[in-house]
């Protein structure tokens, strides 16, 4: 029997496959479709600290090999996401792990503190990066500003921390190192890309927030490179994401340093992409010789 655990610092998965933050919604969606006994973990949609309206629509358009998505973070608040929805997902047979957003330093400590004290959740997802709500992006740009929130959250929240970092930086490596000193148990790489989708017999974008995040196959060889390069130079264990969609997207990832992966695009016309993929890794595993996941992860002879 191969072994699929996998441990990111503190926080110990089943398997490497997680379901992306945004993409799963908070899981009661698919609750009758998924077996979520079979998949590492689920990181429900984002929440902010107040309510959201997120972006006017137009919110999502296909791509060529991907979509991108300007959703801006719609969700009805962290209070409403501690009574409504964290009841049903500590009930789940796997790891649940929330994901939060904060307008500022200090709205993260906040956040932090208040869902540290709830009790069912595996561990906490800094969404540090999304680009399609004004300011979200600026906190993963900047490794001195990275490692503030990280460490600011770290102190108030005994929850293992994963900080999810943008791709629309000159070089992520000293994001990333950021996280890592400042207590990081893991980093998420990566978030989406910023795109724009234009009608030009309208001469108009396509989206009503103009432009929006790419996600999908067009993005995973930057992803993975992305992943190669941190998994290399930072010492905490990284989470890829970005295109995976086939149990060789899986082993890509894996075998160029990542510790776990999130699906994300794919979970829209796939909902059982996870638990598949999460099925495929016994086989794909034997194919090396392999028994346990650290026999593979970081293996790339380059």
């Amino acid at each position: 029997m191969a072994e699929l655990g996998v441990t990111l610092g503190r926080l110990r998965l089943r398997n490497p496959v997680l379901a992306a933050s945004g993409t799963f919604g908070y899981a009661r969606e698919l609750a009758g479709v998924v077996d979520f006994s079979l998949v590492g973990g689920v990181i429900p949609k984002t929440v902010t600290c107040q309510p959201r309206l997120g972006n006017k629509p137009p919110r999502t358009v296909e791509t060529a090999s991907g979509m991108l998505n300007a959703i801006g973070l719609d969700n009805d608040g962290l209070e409403h996401f501690i009574a409504h929805h964290l009841p049903y997902l500590r009930g789940l047979p796997t790891a649940i792990i929330a994901n939060i957003a904060g307008k500022s330093e200090a709205e993260f400590f906040e956040m932090g503190e208040r869902i540290g004290r709830e009790a069912g959740l595996a561990a906490l997802e800094l969404n540090l990066s999304c680009p399609n709500v004004s300011g979200g992006v600026d906190f993963a740009i900047d490794p001195a500003v990275t490692r503030r929130v990280v460490e600011g959250v770290r102190k108030v929240c005994p929850l293992p921390l994963i900080a999810k970092l943008t791709p629309n930086v000159t070089s992520i490596v000293p994001i990333a190192q950021a996280a890592a000193d400042a207590g990081a148990d893991a980093v998420s790489l990566v978030n989406t890309f910023i795109g724009l989708a234009i009608d030009w017999r309208k001469r108009r974008p396509i989206l009503g927030n103009v432009t929006g995040g790419l996600s999908g196959p067009a993005i995973k060889p930057l992803a993975l490179r992305m992943v190669w390069q941190v998994a290399r130079q930072v010492r905490i264990p990284v989470i890829g994401i970005g295109g995976i969609a086939s149990i060789d997207d899986v082993m890509e990832f894996l075998i160029a340093g990542a510790t776990a992966v999130q699906v994300g695009t794919a979970n829209f016309y796939d909902p059982t992409a996870c638990t598949r993929l999460a099925s495929e890794l016994p086989a794909a595993l034997a194919q090396l010789g392999a028994s346990h996941m650290s026999d593979i992860i970081g293996t790339l002879d380059a």
